[in-house]
């Protein structure tokens, strides 16, 4: 089967991409803990976040917004007017009991590792779906011991993607269907479409698939800079 997979040209494509994948994800019933990752070194994820749950509202969603503290929550309140009654922390949501709360869809923006605790909490008494936007649960401090392997078996393995864009050394990965990741490699004139995967390729293999050439730091650190900066523009 031939696939006609392209990289968005901008983030205002790459938001409408996220929307579409992101909604035909949620159609899904029995799954209800996702993940959206926009991984670009500078993003400014506040706004894009914003508009994001705006567009679920319209979609029919009720949406709240978990951000990682008090502070970033009152920026997104006072950024959004229409939503900042639905902005809180996610330390308010971890007390939370209310059904009215519980029930909705959360999306919770940017956790990292020192918030797995909390994170998993709240999963843990929340009845509607729950979307990681750039969460980064998993601690690489943790190691490979037993604490690691249990969170790997655990909490972390309940995760499916429902979007993936970011930019390699030498060329891109994106995902827009559950289970379908496409390799980008990065060429003088654009990004060529190289192929698909059923699951998230390692290191190892995308270094395969991308042919194994060494090239120098300043290419592959410019293969990077040209893809933020397509989608900045």
């Amino acid at each position: 089967m031939s696939l006609s997979v392209t990289l968005p040209a901008d983030l205002v494509q790459a938001e409408s991409m996220t929307l579409a994948s992101l909604k035909k994800a949620l159609s899904d019933r029995q799954q209800r803990r996702w993940t959206v990752t926009w991984r670009f070194e500078g993003l400014r994820v506040l706004k894009p976040a914003l508009r994001l749950a705006k567009a679920l509202e319209d979609a029919g969603h009720d949406v709240v917004l978990g951000w990682p503290d008090a502070g970033s929550a009152a920026l997104a309140q006072r950024e959004s007017s229409e939503l900042a009654t639905h902005c809180f922390a996610l330390k308010d949501l971890m007390l939370s009991e209310d059904p009215e709360i519980t029930g909705r869809l959360l999306l919770a923006i940017g956790p990292q590792p020192s918030d797995y605790e909390m994170v998993e909490q709240i999963c843990k008494s929340w009845q509607g779906t729950v979307v990681l936007l750039n969460g980064k649960l998993e601690d690489a401090g943790v190691g490979i011991g037993s604490v690691a392997r249990a969170r790997r078996k655990g909490f972390l393995s309940i995760w499916r993607s429902a979007f993936h864009l970011e930019p390699l050394a030498e060329g891109a990965l994106l995902q827009t269907e559950v289970e379908m990741w496409h390799l980008f490699k990065a060429d003088p004139d654009g990004y060529r479409f190289l192929g698909t995967m059923p699951s998230k390729p390692d290191a190892e293999a995308i270094d395969m698939a991308l042919n194994g050439e060494s090239d120098s730091l300043g290419r592959q650190l410019g293969a990077v800079d040209r893809f933020i900066e397509d989608l900045s523009s």
